[in-house]
Parts: structure tokens; sequence; C-alpha cells
């Protein structure tokens, strides 16, 4: 039964990780652009194109459906030939990989970055998912997929966060920004914790609270929380590396609307 029930997980999530058919996303930066930009432990935000994509975006309320960790050149490819492995993330179909920067060229992008992150610290985050490249998501879970083939009926805003809660909770098992928030979390870097205010018991001090935050677990962080987290920075490349209004060549001719074709 076990056999079984894998493989039909391998059939859903091959079905769910096929691209559908919509409108041309619109790349804002350039892959020239995120390369000169982009450094280890970045996290890079994807609009992604996928069947799983349009759930994960509907119960986020979000632009972004998948998430990658920048690694730069610490994980040099088999051959000489290929092209560098510079993001590590974690596919449903495929589980923790690494892949080329490319992959993802054509798409929709938003570098976070974590404020503060020493060098060594940084280092570790990498290591971290290197460590964990092959690991599998645990196809069994076939009702963990399935939710996602159902139409996005309205669900209320506490538990949408515990719908993308996947898996069966075995730490070699990882799912997209799942596996990030562990390497963030294995440093003790916040990405967007329970803060929790605890009054003091002191009488003479009736009006004091201490903020203490309490990490979040990471099967609950979705893409989204890195963009909205107050300890990333949204990084854009064309005003890193300085923009001048000035320097634009602009058409004489205005952009006129297309009409409606009847069809």
């Amino acid at each position: 039964m076990g056999r079984l029930t894998e493989i039909w997980g391998h059939k859903l999530a091959h079905f769910l990780s096929k691209p559908v058919q919509q409108s041309t996303q619109i790349t804002t930066v350039s892959q020239e652009q995120l390369i000169e930009t982009l450094q280890p432990a970045d996290v890079l935000l994807v609009e992604g194109d996928t069947r799983i994509s349009i759930p994960i975006k509907y119960l986020t309320q979000s632009t972004w459906s998948h998430a990658a960790l920048y690694i730069g050149d610490a994980h040099p490819p088999h051959e000489s030939w290929q092209m560098p492995l510079t993001l590590v993330e974690a596919d449903l179909e495929e589980g923790v990989r690494a892949l080329t920067l490319a992959h993802y060229a054509h798409m929709h992008t938003r570098i976070c970055r974590p404020v503060g992150l020493s060098d060594e610290d940084r280092k570790k985050v990498v290591d971290f998912v290197i460590a964990r490249i092959g690991h599998q998501y645990d196809l069994k879970n076939i009702l963990d997929l399935a939710r996602y083939l159902l139409p996005m009926a309205p669900v209320p805003t506490r538990l949408r966060r515990r719908l993308l809660a996947l898996g069966s909770g075995d730490p070699t098992r990882a799912i997209c920004s799942t596996l990030i928030a562990q390497a963030f979390q294995s440093v003790h870097f916040p990405i967007l914790p329970e803060v929790k205010r605890e009054w003091s018991d002191d009488p003479a001090c009736a009006d004091y609270y201490a903020e203490v935050y309490q990490i979040r677990h990471h099967s609950l962080y979705t893409p989204r929380d890195f963009d909205i987290s107050p300890f990333f920075d949204i990084i854009k490349p064309t005003i890193e590396k300085g923009f001048d209004y000035h320097a634009i060549a602009w058409s004489d001719e205005p952009d006129e609307p297309k009409p409606l074709q009847q069809t």
C-alpha cells in the first residue's frame, strides 16, 4: 500500500508542478542585474507559474508562491561546462536541489536580504541548505497534495497558514520556504517570529513589559513572510546600481490600448 500511495504521490506532484496558461509575466530585472546584485544567503522570491502556485498565492494573499536561497559559488557544478548552480530550492517533485539562476530569469522575482547577518552566519545558512541537497518531500502524504486540487473556497485568515503546512514533519523532508526558514533558524536569525508581551510582576514596575520573540515552527513559514519581514531588506537591482530617470529613452508615441477582439 505504501508503494502504491508513493507512486500516486509522484503523479500528483508532477501534475501540480506543470505550468498553467496565464498572461505573460513582467520580468522587471534582467538575469545580469540579478547576478550583479545577489549575495550569498539572499532569498529570491518567485512569482510561480505552476498549478500549485495558484492556491499558494491565494492562501498567502501574496504575489509570491516560491522561494529559493542564493548560495553564490559555494556549490560548483559537476562539469566545467555547466552553468553555475547558484540557487538551492525545495522542489515539490525533485526535492532539495541546486539550480542555475537562469531557471527563473523569465519570471518576476524579488530579492530579500537578511539585515546585519554576519559573514560567519551567512556561510552557515548557505552550508545548511547545501547539506540538504537530495532530501525529498514525503510524497506518500497524498492528502497534503490533494488539497491543492480543490477549488479555492473562502478560507478564514487564521486557517490559511495552517493549510500550507505540508509534510510528515520528518526533518529530512522539506518544501519551499520551510527549508529556508530552517536555515535561518539554525543561526537564530528571525524571519517573522511571534512577539508576545510579558508584563512585569513587580508592583514597582506595573507599566513595564518585555517583548519576547517566539520562534514560529518552520513548517508554517511562507514565501510572503520574507517579503514583509522587518528583518529582511528588499533589494531592487535597478536602484542598487544607480538609477537616473533622465537617462531613460522614452518613445514619442503613446502606447494606445488595443481594442478587444470578438470571438
